[in-house]
């Protein structure tokens, strides 16, 4: 877990963006356009971190339901598994965007990001045993946080429709009921054969990326970050 940080003196700046790397291979192409977009919006004065979800223990859900079954007036319900996902959820829910990367593995998110993902079930609660569980009232973001998703596959970029958008889809569908903008999306194909000057433009791209997560979280707030001096 990489804890990148930018202050203002003392003072925490006001905007929060968190990665997710789904990636075993922290160091790998799709771990540094992770690195950029982050750097991306660091420069724009947002506080970054970043989760390489290989290094978390994050256990895979038992579909017991007890977290989204009881205690509705928390945040997030407890999970009777005892790991890491508490901790990273609460900073997930105070955090305002979020940047998640992954690998395509069999026409799908890694089964790192899957197990995140499936975790995020916390986040919801259950009125009614015949209704889907929703957002708990204090996840929902009105529509003022943002997302980006950065992913990669060894298949030619011709073929996002069939490798991306199964991703993008599983990682908007816990989104959409905590109502976060999906801002842009960055598919980076044939990482088997591309070029070293073609991944310096993937790369400069995954910083605009960051740039861009941050500006749009600024417009919908009507707010600018300040810059550290």
């Amino acid at each position: 877990m990489l804890n990148e940080k930018k202050k203002k003196g003392r003072e925490e700046l006001s905007m929060k963006i968190i990665g997710f790397l789904g990636s075993a291979r922290v160091n790998g192409r799709c771990g540094k356009l992770l690195r950029r977009a982050l750097e991306g919006a660091a420069s724009k004065g947002a506080e970054v971190k970043r989760y390489d979800l290989i290094k978390c223990n994050i256990m895979y859900c038992r579909g017991c339901g007890k977290c989204f079954e009881h205690n509705p007036e928390l945040t997030i319900g407890k999970c009777p598994l005892k790991d890491d996902m508490r901790s990273i959820l609460e900073e997930y829910v105070q955090s305002d965007g979020y940047i998640f990367a992954t690998p395509t593995h069999e026409l799908f998110v890694t089964a790192l990001m899957k197990t995140f993902l499936e975790r995020k079930i916390a986040l919801t609660s259950e009125e009614d045993p015949a209704e889907m569980p929703m957002a708990r009232p204090d996840v929902r973001a009105n529509f003022m946080k943002m997302a980006s998703f950065i992913v990669t596959a060894n298949a030619p970029e011709e073929l996002e429709s069939v490798m991306g958008n199964p991703c993008y889809e599983a990682i908007e569908a816990g989104l959409m009921f905590e109502e976060v903008v999906t801002q842009e999306k960055l598919f980076v194909g044939g990482m088997r054969t591309i070029t070293d000057e073609a991944f310096s433009q993937k790369i400069n791209n995954a910083y605009q990326l960051g740039i861009n997560l941050v500006d749009a979280i600024e417009k919908a707030r009507g707010t600018a970050v300040n810059l550290p001096t």
